[in-house]
């Protein structure tokens, strides 16, 4: 006779064995039919499930995070059964849910159309008209292996046979032909699903990840609770392509890739002006806060890494290079090893900590091509890092500051919508219990003190100690994870770090690992994008461009030019042989965001028209008072 806990603590009691759909209907009636999955004791089931003892029960509806994954990895196996019923003879592989949707893999000769999804799209709507039920049935390895490769599904043999022995297999059945090796949960029918999806690409992808393997065609999908949702995404996707930072950066100037050296910047002019003020802006925020800067070699022999750990951990993705003298040597994928060379020069002492010493280091990791993808993900990238060396006792007040100044800068660059993700220990680990509770309880006090939201992920903490992510939402809803704090308990013993403590024993210090923006590459994308090219005023990158009328008027704009320019404005004065309007229509399409216009007119009154971007407005003041207007403009967001 199971007794049932319910999330707020009620409880029910059955007779007898009782499934997820029999408690939901218990519930209520409303219930069982918004009803997707159940959770029995934090795992997730069909709701045909069978509880057979006391449990603790959650009814997930598509209000819930797991509740739309459920809906959206249904969508993958109808999308997968449509394109089986229309193409005969493809193979399926592989279809998870991914963020905002879900993809399968395909095995097929003819390369898929844009055609063809709607094709796709309109026969998965009448699979889910037809309302198809779900069954899940547990089958013996061998008895898969064989039937698979039998109905010419070579890959998900190919998957079974790398599935551990001890591991229960589980079939899914859609309707009476049409089943899939999953491991669940799913709908109890297709119906379930609704109508709010929609398929939204085709690219390739090698089987299992791995270049070596076949081509695959894989078809991208998204699925959500109801048409408004979907709308709603649609429209960030529309949103998305207009701001997409690649083709951004080319119409403002900014940079440009190329096959020479993938995954590293060709910085321009402009971008590197935006580079360097947000490096401005950082250095004052973090002097203001107490910060020491340093810089350490990009180059280090590989017996520091293998003594940090980063060899075994991230050997694979490391540049190497072997001397003539046959010393192997890696450019360095993080800052941490390099920063605490610089922490053990020198005896240090409990009146030096804690000690907060930042750096704007390059670092290359070596990502795989079909990852890389314009400033967001590249091989090449510079880290605004810091670590800050102190003691157990200090962790809780150095983390609050952290948080704090964390905070602080995204709000100066228009970011104020911030979660927060709290991961605490994992299974695996290094450093005494006592101290990982000291650690937590003054990340979770941090967390507290923002009054932010905030995210737990439960045993997600590195193996050196706690952690909190900083996750960005951006002006169109996009979630974007920049800065991070890290407790470490484990590096700085490793590489021989200690202060002498009080007493006069020596003791390792405590090591706090902070980024803000992370990659000032990709924060850098990311800013483009959620501003649409419109950066703040003083943070772009060309800032106002003077444009006389007619040749007569050139002397007047170049003076002006002048006293821009030796306030530190960046300005040019465009003294082309255009059209006024078409010059006008040219800059602002690079996103200038102040055009200077002077005739006769303003010479004559020593004033100028100014034109903003975005406005078709303008107005003709005195040139001294708009050169105070715009050195205001130009501060930094610092108070």
């Amino acid at each position: 006779m199971p007794n049932i806990t319910l999330p707020d603590g009620k409880k029910l009691s059955f007779k007898s064995k009782v499934t997820g759909l029999e408690v939901a209907e218990k519930i209520s009636k409303s219930l069982s039919k918004q009803a997707l999955i159940i959770s029995v004791n934090g795992e997730l089931k069909d709701l045909s499930f069978s509880i057979e003892e006391d449990s603790s029960v959650k009814i997930i509806t598509n209000k819930d995070k797991e509740g739309l994954d459920v809906l959206r990895h249904d969508a993958a196996h109808i999308m997968a059964m449509a394109v089986q019923e229309l193409f005969p003879g493809t193979q399926v592989t592989i279809g998870p849910v991914i963020e905002n949707g879900f993809y399968y893999d395909f095995v097929r000769k003819e390369p898929f159309t844009s055609d063809d999804l709607k094709k796709i799209e309109k026969k998965m709507s009448e699979i889910i008209d037809r309302d198809v039920k779900t069954k899940r049935e547990v089958w013996e390895r061998n008895k898969a292996i064989a039937h698979f490769k039998k109905i010419g599904e070579k890959y998900k043999a190919e998957i079974i046979e790398s599935i551990p022995e001890n591991e229960e297999l589980s079939v899914y059945h859609h309707g009476d032909t049409w089943h899939d090796l999953c491991r669940g949960p799913h709908l109890a029918s297709s119906s379930k699903i609704g109508k709010a999806f929609k398929l939204t690409k085709v690219s390739g992808a090698y089987w299992r990840g791995d270049s070596n393997n076949e081509m695959l065609q894989r078809i991208y999908g998204t699925c959500w609770s109801s048409k408004k949702e979907l709308d709603d995404y649609l429209h960030r996707l529309e949103e998305a392509e207009k701001r997409d930072h690649r083709k951004l950066g080319k119409e403002m100037d900014l940079f440009h890739f190329r096959e020479e050296s993938p995954g590293a910047v060709f910085w321009h002019e402009k971008g590197w002006n935006l580079f360097q003020r947000l490096i401005e802006y950082m250095r004052l925020k973090q002097r203001n806060a107490g910060y020491k800067e340093i810089n350490t070699p990009e180059i280090l022999d590989k017996a520091l890494w293998e003594k940090s750990g980063h060899w075994e951990k991230f050997g694979e993705n490391m540049f190497t290079s072997e001397t003539p003298d046959e010393k192997t040597f890696a450019i360095k994928p993080m800052n941490c090893p390099g920063c605490i060379q610089v922490f053990n020069q020198g005896l240090k002492s409990y009146r030096d900590l804690p000690l907060k010493l930042s750096e704007f280091g390059k670092v290359h990791r070596y990502e795989p091509s079909g990852a890389l993808h314009g400033l967001l993900r590249v091989r090449a990238f510079t880290q605004d890092d810091a670590h800050i060396f102190c003691t157990e006792d200090q962790i809780t007040e150095e983390c609050l500051s952290i948080t704090s100044l964390i905070l602080e800068i995204y709000k100066d660059l228009g970011f104020k919508n911030v979660l927060l993700q709290f991961s605490d220990r994992p299974s695996k680990r290094v450093g005494d219990d006592k101290i990982w509770d000291k650690a937590e309880a003054a990340l979770l006090k941090a967390i507290k003190k923002s009054k932010l939201k905030y995210e737990i992920n439960k045993g997600d903490g590195a193996f050196y100690g706690p952690k909190i992510d900083f996750v960005l939402r951006d002006s169109i809803g996009r979630d974007w994870q920049c800065g991070t704090l890290q407790v470490d308990l484990n590096l700085p013993g490793r590489l021989g770090a200690t202060f002498v403590d009080k007493d006069g024993s020596k003791k390792v210090p405590v090591m706090l690992h902070r980024a803000l923006f992370g990659s000032l590459e990709r924060f850098i994308g990311i800013l483009i994008e959620n501003y649409a090219g419109k950066l703040p005023f003083w943070l772009s990158p060309s800032q106002v461009i003077v444009l006389p009328i007619a040749e007569e008027h050139n002397e007047y704009g170049k003076k002006i030019f002048k006293e821009l320019f030796k306030e530190g404005i960046k300005c040019e004065v465009d003294l082309r042989n255009q059209k006024i309007n078409y010059k006008i229509r040219e800059h602002f399409l690079s996103k200038v965001p102040l055009l200077l216009i002077c005739g006769s007119k303003e010479v004559k009154a020593k004033s100028v028209t100014i034109r903003k971007l975005g406005s078709e407005k303008q107005e003709t003041i005195k040139f001294s008072k708009a050169l105070e207007n715009i050195k205001s403009l130009n501060n930094l967001p610092i108070k």
